[in-house]
């Protein structure tokens, strides 16, 4: 058996075509998964609402953190979708640039939206005499909104499987992962092994929690609840290869038409979790969306790991029967 192999024949790293099959379900339907063009997010939360409301998740708090819009802050035990509010200074791709906005203190700015400003000059076109947007000069602005719902990637090579002691999280015939909370023992062992940070324990109980892919609409044809709610289609749903292929499409056009920041996260089978099944169309860098560039299961080296562990272990049994054996009588 090769270090990417573990104990049932299974790579715990790269390519995997059939993470059903290899997981016991040799008649399993094609893997689904979702695909979430952030491009196209407006930041309404309505899948974080369906979310709640299917899986009767309780509420997390409903204070705003004083740096975005966001309530939530990440995902959590109770919080199994997120949508993240990123503020950036610059144009989004193909816009005419305006007046540079460096120096503008945006809370400040909006704070005096509609008072009575001198204007330097003629007001900008739809603004009223004598008040101008200090966000806005010329009507034009630089700032932009990222916007993006995050979930649990379901990945390809989960770690979260590879320690779970009770059995607790399985992997679907439809190659997502699932954790039981009536078999998690609360050990969290699968917290720190989470490549993304996703899985969290309710501080009631310790047990563990996250997006099961509404498993149980699923199994009778349905939707996730998220993805039946979103109103522009950034969350969409289907099988797995489907959606990859829509998703460079997508890529291709928003090229072609000068959003040349666009690309995939999670899409690859050749990235350090063997591709996930929840991917994304990101306008900027991995890091930005507070997502980790280069993400790598946890698991990846265990077998070599308790394969150096074990010959240590022969060497040291080696040097102790040695001097035994060469002790002076």
């Amino acid at each position: 058996m090769s270090d990417a192999e573990d104990k049932r024949g299974n790579a715990l790293y790269g390519p995997q075509p059939d993470v059903s099959g290899a997981s016991g379900y040799p008649d399993a339907p094609p893997r689904v998964g979702f695909f979430t063009d952030t491009s196209v997010c407006i930041g309404c939360k309505a899948c974080e609402v369906a979310c709640k409301e299917w899986n009767a998740i309780p509420e997390d708090g409903l204070e705003l953190t004083g740096m975005s819009y966001d309530n939530t802050r990440g995902l959590g035990a109770d919080s199994w979708r997120h949508v993240a509010f990123v503020e950036q200074r610059k144009p989004s791709g193909g816009q005419e640039t305006g007046v540079a906005h460096d120096d503008v203190d945006v809370f400040a700015a909006a704070s005096r939206l509609g008072t009575d400003v001198p204007s330097p000059g003629p007001a900008a076109a739809g603004t009223p005499a004598g008040r101008i947007s200090p966000l806005a000069p010329e009507g034009r602005t630089e700032l932009r909104w990222l916007m993006s719902s995050d979930v649990c990637k379901h990945c390809t090579h989960a770690a979260c499987l590879d320690v779970c002691p009770t059995g607790a999280l399985f992997r679907t015939e439809f190659g997502t992962v699932v954790v039981q909370q009536d078999v998690c023992n609360g050990c969290g062992y699968c917290v720190p092994a989470c490549p993304y940070g996703v899985i969290d324990q309710r501080k009631d109980d310790g047990r563990v929690w996250k997006c099961t892919l509404c498993y149980d609409r699923l199994g009778v044809g349905l939707e996730p609840a998220c993805a039946k709610s979103c109103p522009t289609e950034s969350i969409q749903f289907g099988p797995l290869e489907e959606l990859r292929e829509r998703a460079r499409a997508r890529v291709a056009q928003l090229h072609a038409a000068g959003t040349t920041d666009a690309r995939l996260y999670g899409e690859s089978a050749d990235d350090g979790v063997g591709g996930a099944g929840a991917f994304f169309l990101l306008l900027d860098a991995p890091e930005v969306y507070g997502l980790p560039p280069d993400p790598v299961v946890t698991t990846r080296d265990l077998p070599g790991m308790w394969r150096h562990a074990a010959v240590a272990a022969a060497s040291l049994m080696a040097l102790a029967a040695g001097s035994f054996v060469r002790r002076p009588r």
